[in-house]
């Protein structure tokens, strides 16, 4: 099956459009993170770097809907999105056959540039994030410098396991419960905690992201994205 491409963004040196490897990234650090800079060591410009920036982190079997509603609604807020394969490949698979190609492998990216990550929930997406040490090094480091950490579905139990819910209140897919102890559970759509969001899964895709654009650029901005979807 043919993978779904989303928009790619990065302008090489010799201003031609590049995905991934073939736009002259940086090799990785020792240690995880890229050098800063300019993004990924490609041109830049002064509108780009203002804009808040998010990334969604995508595994083999993630749920398409929870993952992609946030890229489609975030863009259209005008919010920089970069989708990251934890995989070895930039086409991850989707839980229901949907093919998707990433922009970003995870090695690729200098994740000291965003201002939030995303984990979609999905199985068994939610295991492969839950089993990445890169991907458990960069959540527990957004949570402990206050960056936004939104979690999705089964994924709010990926926050759990890395010790960051404990004691705050949170909301997760009802069938995994049983994983989120000494949580203080809600059966909201999507709940904020400081600068943790989670939501319940698909059928509160579109209210968690709009909670996201809400959180990065405001209520009227969410406001705005609901009512051209007619939501």
């Amino acid at each position: 099956m043919p993978a779904l491409m989303l928009a790619c963004r990065h302008t090489g040196m010799d201003g031609n459009r590049h995905t991934g490897r073939d736009a002259g990234l940086p090799a990785r650090l020792p240690g995880g993170w890229l050098p800063t800079g300019p993004r990924n060591g490609c041109l830049t410009n002064k509108k780009e770097e203002s804009m808040k920036k998010e990334c969604v982190l995508l595994a083999d079997g993630f749920e398409e809907i929870e993952g992609l509603t946030v890229v489609d609604l975030l863009r259209r807020a005008k919010i920089y999105v970069d989708t990251v394969s934890i995989m070895d490949d930039y086409i991850v698979h989707g839980a229901h056959g949907i093919n998707v190609q990433t922009e970003d492998l995870f090695d690729e990216v200098d994740f000291e540039e965003f201002d939030m990550v995303v984990l979609p929930g999905g199985m068994p997406g939610t295991l492969n994030l839950k089993e990445h040490d890169g991907v458990r090094y960069v959540v527990k480091q957004y949570a402990k410098e206050g960056r936004f950490v939104g979690a999705i579905c089964a994924a709010p139990t990926i926050l759990k396991s890395l010790g960051l819910l404990e004691g705050r209140r949170a909301t997760c897919y009802p069938g995994v419960e049983d994983e989120m102890e000494n949580v203080i559970l809600t059966e909201t759509a999507v709940v904020v905690d400081d600068n943790i969001i989670t939501s319940q899964g698909v059928g509160t895709a579109i209210d968690f992201a709009l909670k996201l654009i809400e959180v990065l650029d405001g209520e009227e901005k969410a406001k705005e994205i609901a009512e051209s979807i007619v939501f």
